[in-house]
């Protein structure tokens, strides 16, 4: 076989157009890759394909052909193959992304160990593979099982971590020839340098007091420090962990979760207009005025629904915590808005496997996706700028405390 030297962009795709192949994709992802494999051994020769020059160096003696797996599909690639040294393409046949390497190892396994044996094959396909090995699947798990604990293990030594948001997502995995639901808890952060981490993840058999201990802990042993603000929901077990670990750190209970709280303690016909009262106090321009109008709102409500008075009144300084910070960075910590849109992100890759082999193959596939995550969010733009966690991290004075007299003070150095 004779691979393309060049094409004419024009052309193919008006060629491949009117074919309307179902493999058009995959079928231009290998053409433009053969055209760039080309380029590339005619930068090593010297020279163009089949094109006599002075300045040649070396010249081409036929192909070596290899599977590329991409996400069309598996693609054929012809490699040039020279008469004098050798030709390897490091740059393009690169191993695959940590996520995508993840999920190929989770899907291979659970089809090497004959789980849901014709789902897998169907999700083999999908991912473009037309072959399984169990010892590449072993490799590339091996390799990727060190990548993710290194990530889960590193020291947190770039904070303070001013901003903290935590969240549990349910997943399920076999163990004991059984299903059952594990919690992946996951916990996000913004460093010193206003970027957005992932702070750590971890499996517990149940989202109770201890696990969140445990993993506060362990978050704290590698470094975590400077937290004044946690947003998570109102789980019992994290709220307490929260208070065991992160002294001097507030809790914002997330605005969204606890607005379906309240919306369970509200007749259905009146959460209309209660949702229409909750939402006025985040409208508010400054602290002052949230707390006026939360203090309008339940005068509105005391006569009429005196369960949804108590209900807010109990929750008041937890759901207006926010309002200790900069105006300019509400939006970002009175919910757990932003952690839900990583939550989704490791839900379109978990939703594939769907159970787990074990809690291992869950660890790497979480694992795999929160470190891609993170490089790019380091590698990105700030999330909030240096001078907004500045004001953040200063701790107000409450000047109406009455000042100690001499008497006092004689009576607390005694």
């Amino acid at each position: 076989m004779t691979a393309n030297t060049s094409i004419d962009p024009t052309e193919f795709l008006q060629d491949q157009l009117a074919i309307a192949s179902p493999d058009l994709l995959r079928d231009l992802l290998g053409t433009f890759i053969q055209a760039l494999l080309s380029a590339d051994a005619d930068a090593v020769c010297g020279a163009p394909y089949g094109v006599p020059s002075p300045d040649r160096t070396n010249s081409r003696n036929g192909y070596r052909h290899r599977d590329f797996d991409t996400r069309t599909g598996t693609v054929d690639v012809a490699i040039p193959k020279l008469r004098s040294g050798s030709y390897f393409p490091d740059w393009l046949l690169e191993r695959r992304r940590r996520a995508e390497r993840a999920l190929t190892t989770v899907v291979a396994t659970c089809y090497l160990l004959g789980v849901s044996t014709r789902r897998m094959e169907k999700l083999v396909e999908t991912l473009g593979i037309t072959r399984l090995s169990k010892s590449q699947v072993s490799v590339m798990a091996a390799e990727l099982d060190e990548q993710v604990h290194q990530f889960r293990t590193r020291p947190l030594d770039q904070g303070p971590y001013t901003f903290v948001a935590a969240d549990a997502l349910v997943l399920k995995v076999r163990e004991g020839g059984r299903v059952v639901n594990v919690h992946a808890l996951v916990a996000t952060g913004v460093n010193g340098d206003g970027h957005r981490e992932i702070l750590g993840v971890e499996v517990t058999s149940a989202e109770d007091g201890a696990g969140w201990l445990a993993f506060l802990r362990d978050l704290t042993a590698r470094g975590l420090t400077g937290v004044r603000l946690v947003t998570s929901d109102a789980h019992a077990g994290l709220v307490a962990a929260i208070g065991a670990t992160l002294p001097g750190a507030s809790w914002q209970r997330c605005r969204t979760h606890y607005a379906a709280n309240l919306m369970s303690v509200t007749p259905k016909a009146s959460w209309p207009w209660v949702k229409t009262l909750l939402h006025s106090v985040y409208d508010q321009p400054d602290k002052d005025a949230v707390h006026e109008q939360f203090d309008r709102v339940l005068d509105a409500l005391a006569e009429k629904l005196p369960t949804v008075v108590d209900h807010l009144e109990t929750a008041r300084a937890d759901v207006l915590a926010f309002t200790a910070f900069p105006k300019e960075i509400w939006r970002q910590i009175w919910s757990n808005n932003p952690q839900e849109r990583l939550n989704r992100e490791i839900r379109r890759r978990t939703d594939v496997v769907g159970i787990f082999p074990d809690r291992g193959a869950l660890i790497r596939l979480v694992g795999a996706v929160l470190a891609e995550q993170h490089d790019d969010w380091i590698e990105g733009r700030r999330y909030l700028g240096l001078d907004i966690l500045a004001k953040s991290r200063i701790t107000l004075i409450d000047t109406t405390e009455e000042t100690p007299t001499d008497t006092d003070l004689k009576a607390l150095s005694a």
